[in-house]
């Protein structure tokens, strides 16, 4: 099972203030022992929303949105994938990633589709038959 682990902005981190340098070394630590075990597909760190843009899609029509963004709790600062057994292993591991701050943050984990969960809208046929083109090549859904 593949996960989308989110770390939700602070307001410090969205104020362009880096973590402590023990922060990132535990991070980097934490990352290493991912990779080690195998769970870690990819991740990065997000630029903070000041240099974001939102689109928000109406019909036709698309309307730029410049940040800063005011929600900075409802925000991601950064992203990994993990391919993991299950959700159970997902947040044995989120629980043990270190904090990037001194004060509150939070991680949320979101499963991917996988092939099985689409069945109510694919047949069999189209489930099995593979990707054309570069998404393909990408094993996504």
């Amino acid at each position: 099972m593949r996960v989308m682990v989110f770390a939700k902005t602070t307001e410090d981190s969205d104020k362009g203030v880096p973590p402590r340098p023990e922060a990132f070394a535990a991070m980097d630590r934490f990352i290493e022992e991912l990779v080690k075990a195998g769970v870690f597909v990819a991740g990065a760190g997000l630029k903070n929303s000041a240099q974001a843009k939102r689109i928000v899609c109406e019909g036709p029509g698309r309307t730029v949105i410049d940040g800063p963004f005011a929600e900075t709790r409802e925000l991601v600062a950064g992203f990994s994938i993990w391919e993991v057994k299950d959700m159970d292993e997902a947040m044995a591991w989120a629980k043990r990633s270190p904090s990037p701050t001194s004060g509150r943050s939070e991680i949320e984990i979101r499963p991917f589709y996988e092939a099985a969960d689409l069945t109510e809208f694919l047949t069999p046929e189209e489930l099995s038959a593979p990707r054309d083109g570069e998404r393909g090549k990408l094993g996504v859904a």
